[in-house]
This record gives C-alpha cells, structure tokens and sequence, in this order.
C-alpha cells in the first residue's frame, strides 16, 4: 500500500448510513486536487489526514485514491486552520470569524482554543456570549469525534454521534459498551438491527436475555409501527425466532420473565401489549364511557329553533341527514360525524358549531396536525389548534393539560379523527373533564392512522356512540371530477380517466418510470404554473404512494429541488442540501421547537457563519442548527400517508406498478381527496385499476371496539 498526506479542501460526498465518501485533498507535488474515496464519514474540511492506500482508475471519475486506512491531524498551516474552523464544525465560528481568529493568533490558533480559550474574546467583533459558544462547542466537538471514531470501529454510522452525545454526554461510550441495545430505545434513528451489530462485535452471545429481551420489543415496537396494539403470542414467538435467529424456548422465557415483571402485558386469552398501548386502549373505553355519562354544565338550546335560525340568515338549506346530525349533536355527550368530501361534513360541523355557541357553550376546536387545525380554522372562522397544542405539551414534564389540569370550555370538537392513533387519544381524552361535549369528525375511508389502533373505525364498529354518516353528495360537489371520482373509487368502481377542458381531474398515461418524472417536472415546471397562474413550490403537491423507488418521495425530491429552486445558499447534511427557499417537513415530533411529524414549512433564512437555518411553519418562524437537520426531508414530494389531513390547490400524483405493495383503494381514495382545485395522475391505467380494486385493508390488532361494547367500565 502506498502512503498519502494532504489538507482536506471539500467533502464531495458523503453517505450517512455507510461513512462512504469521497473527498478533495490538497497534496504537496500534486498541482491538482487529488480525489479520495473510502470510509472518512468523520474527516471534516482543513484537517489534515495521512492515508495508506492505492491508486486506481474509475472510467467516470478518472484517477483516484482509494483509502484503506486513514488518519486525521489537526492542521498546522494557517491556511488549514481557517479551512478548518470555517467549516462550520465549531458552533459560533464561520468562514467570517475563522478568517479574524486566524489573523490574530497565526498558527497559534488552536493551542489558543485548547489552552487558553478565553483570549477569544481578544478578537474584534466576538463578545463573551460568542466565547462561551466556542468553548462548549469545542469541548463538544472533541468528545463527538472519540465517540465517531469508537462507533467507526464497531461498523456504525458516525452520523449518529452527536445525537449520541447529546443524550449520554460523556458516558456515551460506556453506556454503548455496557448495553449497546440501549441505542435502539434512546436515539431516533438507531434500530435493533444497528444496535445488534454492535453488540455481535462486542461479544454478546446471541441467545442473551439482553438481546432477547430487545429483540422482544423490537418486534412489539414494528408491529405497533404496522398499526397493531398487540400481538398474539404466536405471531410473537415467531417473529422473533425469525429475527434474532435463537430456539424458540430462549423466546417464551423471555416473554415470560417480562411478564412476570410486568415490563410486557399479558391480557388473556392471547394478547401481549406493551404497557403504553394497553393502558392507553383502556383509557380510551374507560373515558368515552365516564364522558358518555356525565352532565352538561348549561342547557342545550332546541335544535330546530337553530336550524331554523341559520337556514333564515345564511340563506341555506341542510338535509334530513345533516338536520338528524344537529338535532343528535343537542341530545347526546358524544357523538361521531363521519362522510367523504363533498357529502356536507363541514356544513353541518358549522351547523353544531352554531347549536352550541347559540346556547352559551364555549366551543374548543383541535385536530392532529398543523395543516388540518388551519383548514379547520379557514372553515369555521374559529380558532383550532393542534392536540399537541391544546394538550399544551411541554417535554419532558409531557402535557400540561390531564385529568389533574383539564381543558376550559363546554364542548370539544375533534376534525380529522381518522389520524388519531390511540395513545394520542388517551392523552386528549385524560384532559376532557366529564362534562364537557365531545364531536368527533372524520372519513373512516381514509388510510387509518400512522400509530397504532384503528380508533375511529373501532369507535364507530363498537356501536356505542351515536353515529351520522352523511353519504349524499350535494349538487355542488357533484360538478367536481375530483369529488365524483373520490366517490366512485370509495364503491370500487373505476374513476373516469378523460379529463375534459373544464375538468378538475386529469391522467397522462406513463409506461416508463424516467417518463412519469419527467413528465411530473413538465407540470410543475411548466404546464401547471402557466395554465393555472401558481407558485409551482407552494401550490403543487406531489403525492406518492412509497419512499422509496424512482418515483417514490426521495428521489421525487432531489429531481424537483432541481428543477424547481436554482438557489445557490445552502446547508448540507449527509447527502442532502437545504436551500433558500425550499419546501421541507417535519418528520418527528419535537415538543421544544412545537413542530410536530408532518408540519411543512419554507426555508426562509440560512446563516452560514453560524451553521442555522429558519423554516416558517404557518407564520411561526423556527430555528434549526445543521446538527438537527436529519429532523427535515425535502417536501415538494411526499408520501400519501404523511399527506393526511393536509390540503393542496394541485395534487400531482404518479401512480405504476413500481408501487404494487401500496395499491390500494383506501391509499388512492386519500391522495385524491387533499386536492382542493386539480387532479393529475400520471402513470399505468392498470396500475389505477388494480388500486381500486384492491380494498383489502390489513386487520389490526385492536380491542377498543370490544372494550367499549363491555359492561365493564374498562
């Protein structure tokens, strides 16, 4: 092997997962920068890394060095100590106050930093606030490399070790070396399958209680992710034998040990929960119930006077249907209003609205995600808030709104419910005092929700709480392709594909894959724009069934970022740049910023000098430093699932047998109806066809219906 030393110039690329990457380094004899590939995912820009390797020639790329072993220095040059500090690896320096730092001290930089951090402020520009900032990050920055270059040898992603120490500290590679499965349950991101690895490496035996143990609520955590509140026993065994490769006795003892210490719950004849989701499929029955039977603190106002009042000073006429839902709305604590678009949902929500602001009551609005509490919003006139917002959540304490602090007002009514997963449920109905009304709205034709349990479907299965479904599609809607067809693929009929000068609803038939994409950057580059008069980033939506493949979200996104933001300022992270301007989600909660899973917003400002950048979620404006960046995707293409309760001007959706898993009529049903004024699908007509067709919706395994249909008060 031959020997390379040289001052790193600029990361070409780097691959999160793997540490692949492919660097430019500055080397003495060489007049060009050299290219280097190997796994460097920890090398960062100015350093100065000696390599044993071997030179080899790619066809596409020409001459390169190949890395087999690699080793990082501090730089020594005054050009490589501002190369380095400028890479935004130390929070509070930029290529700004690099450059004046490196002035000052010379090459003395970095023992400054080491030794005697407090002459910084000797700089001219830099307070005491920006030292302090320095110093921490420096400090940081020297423990996050141990822990990358301990991770490094054990074959995990070095991308994870600033969130690892964020959440260990300096215990982070003891806590790794005494229980690497304890990853998998602390650092979002890091699944059993990479804790596993570690722990193979570090010698644990693979019939372990430990690993046992982890393997157990990794299979419990995947199938709550498929929308399970349990598992059966067999499907557990199973499951579990086929991932962790041990007998199955080692399995059953588990199981029953953490029975035994409650860690898991068995409810009998064959269920096994994880507390969260038994405790919480417990207290939704048992609090729907309590509700069901409390008393109203103010008399309901006659619903017909209402009615009559509304229908004589709005000018409008409601239905038998939509009258039964008011008249119901005044008679009952909890009520379920179900139907699709165009049947009169939200007319006659307002018509409830109404009922009891005429009597009095003080009305609270919420649904689960930002976008649908705005639409909820929009069409009341009312304030909505999120869940998360009217629970008032504050971690770590959790929500400030329970059964200790509950809600102020007389009645709640919940929009979107169809997204509500059960946990979630729980939390909200803890803050419900018994008085209170309860209007739960929502499609139960629409995809369920992300988490686990079926609430809706099992509320309205259960035939407990009093239940209008409004399935009349009113004269106006009916004008609407995008309405009609929803209707017709709802019944499992074909919807009509010809489109027409004045339709809303369009297809453009695509064979190929790279067709379909680049017939999707026609429409929103070109077609779309012009025809309709839209700003192409915020009006048009791409809505795909899966992540993954050609004309899944991910690759959808890099196309479009492409074609659509010419933006030169930008963070990167991993493989993905963050433009000025571009359109991003939100992809977990995080209960300190108040953004939650699904939230889409627009880059609005990027600060090299300080590695920030500021997303506007519906006029809240919110900073992200470049480490918390893995919290953002690109959006001007997602998937329909993360699509729920969101509405669009344009939906744009490509439809092939690429993504054959995911036809489905309810998936299809969804992406149709987050369309206010058009419709494009582009792709296979089967493809459309089989979609429809196919309403086997996969069972969940939930016991809210039965529970509810119990005697018992649980």
């Amino acid at each position: 092997m031959e020997n390379l030393r040289g001052v790193v110039e600029r990361i070409t690329y780097a691959n999160e997962d793997t540490g692949y990457s492919v660097i430019k380094i500055r080397c003495k004899g060489y007049h060009e920068l050299v290219t280097v590939v190997g796994s460097m995912a920890t090398v960062n820009v100015g350093a100065v890394i000696t390599m044993k390797g071997f030179w080899s020639s790619n066809p596409k790329y020409g001459r390169q060095f190949e890395a087999k072993e690699w080793e990082e220095t501090l730089p020594a040059s005054i050009y490589g100590i501002e190369k380095y500090l400028g890479s935004g690896l130390i929070k509070g320096i930029g290529p700004v106050y690099a450059k004046k730092i490196v002035n000052l001290f010379k090459e003395q930089t970095l023992d400054i930093i080491e030794e005697e951090p407090d002459r910084i402020i000797e700089v001219p520009g830099i307070g005491k606030k920006r030292v302090e900032m320095i110093k921490k990050a420096w400090q940081d920055q020297k423990e996050i490399k141990n822990i990358m270059i301990f991770l490094q040898s054990y074959g995990v992603s070095t991308s994870f070790g600033s969130r690892i120490y964020k959440y260990y500290g300096n215990e982070s590679i003891e806590v790794v070396k005494e229980n690497p499965y304890q990853l998998a349950d602390d650092i979002y991101g890091i699944g059993f399958k990479t804790a596993d690895g570690v722990a193979a490496k570090l010698g644990i035996e693979k019939d372990s209680f430990k690993r046992c143990r982890a393997g157990l609520f990794y299979t419990l955590s995947q199938l709550s992710e498929e929308g399970h509140c349990f598992a059966r026993t067999e499907q557990l065994v199973a499951k579990c034998v086929e991932i962790l490769e041990v007998e199955e006795t080692k399995v059953i003892m588990t199981i029953d040990h953490l029975i035994k210490e409650k860690e898991l719950i068995k409810e009998e004849p064959d269920a096994i929960y994880l507390p969260p989701f038994y405790f919480s499929e417990r207290g939704v029955a048992k609090r729907l119930k309590e509700i069901m039977a409390g008393h109203t603190l103010r008399q309901v106002k006659k619903s017909d006077e209402v009615i009559a009042f509304l229908e004589r000073t709005e000018q409008m006429t409601y239905d038998d249907i939509q009258r039964e839902a008011i008249h119901l709305a005044s008679r009952s604590k909890v009520m379920l209003l179900t139907g699709g678009p165009g049947t009169g949902k939200t007319t006659t929500t307002h018509g409830i609205i109404s009922l009891f602001k005429e009597s009095g009551m003080e009305v609270l609005l919420t649904a689960p995600t930002g976008r649908a509490a705005k639409r909820m919003s929009e069409a009341t006139g009312m304030e909505a808030k999120t869940i998360h917002r009217l629970l008032e959540c504050k971690p770590p304490e959790g929500y400030k709104k329970n059964e200790d602090h509950p809600l102020v007002g007389d009645v709640l009514i919940i929009d979107e419910a169809s997204m509500i997963d059960i946990i979630l449920m729980y939390n909200l109905l803890k803050a419900i005092p018994d008085h209170m009304i309860l209007v739960i709205v929502g499609d139960i034709d629409q995809l369920p929700s992300v988490g686990a349990g079926n609430v809706l479907q099992d509320m309205i299965a259960s035939g407990v709480i009093p239940t209008i479904k409004l399935e009349r599609i009113f004269r106006q809607a009916m004008g609407s392709k995008i309405i009609t067809n929803a209707h017709k693929i709802n019944k499992g009929e074909n919807p009509d594909l010809r489109g027409g000068k004045d339709s809303n609803f369009f297809f453009i038939e695509q064979e190929e894959s790279q067709g379909v994409i680049d017939t999707i950057v026609k429409l929103c580059t070109k077609r779309l724009p012009q025809y309709y008069k839209v700003n192409p980033i915020k009006d048009i939506q791409i809505l795909t069934p899966m992540q993954r493949s050609e004309t899944g979200a991910a690759n959808l996104n890099t196309v479009l970022q492409s074609a659509l933001n010419k933006n030169t300022l930008h963070l990167k992270r991993g493989a993905t740049e963050y433009r000025l301007n571009d359109k991003v989600m939100q992809i977990r909660n995080n209960y300190d910023k108040e953004v939650f899973n699904g939230d889409v917003g627009f880059i609005s400002d990027i600060d090299l000098e300080e590695r920030t950048l500021k997303v506007t979620f519906d006029e809240r404006e919110i900073e992200y430093e470049a480490l918390e960046l893995d919290e953002l995707v690109l959006a001007y293409a997602t998937t329909i699932h993360k699509a729920q309760g969101s509405e669009y001007p344009i939906v744009v959706m490509p439809l092939t047998f690429s993504h054959y898993v995911m036809l489905q009529r309810n998936l299809i049903y969804t992406g149709i109806t987050r369309a206010k004024k058009v419709v494009v699908l582009v792709g296979n007509r089967q493809a459309i066809y089989v979609a429809v067709k196919n309403n086997e919706v996969k069972n969940r395994n939930t016991k809210l219906a039965e529970r509810l249909q119990s005697e018992s008060v649980i």
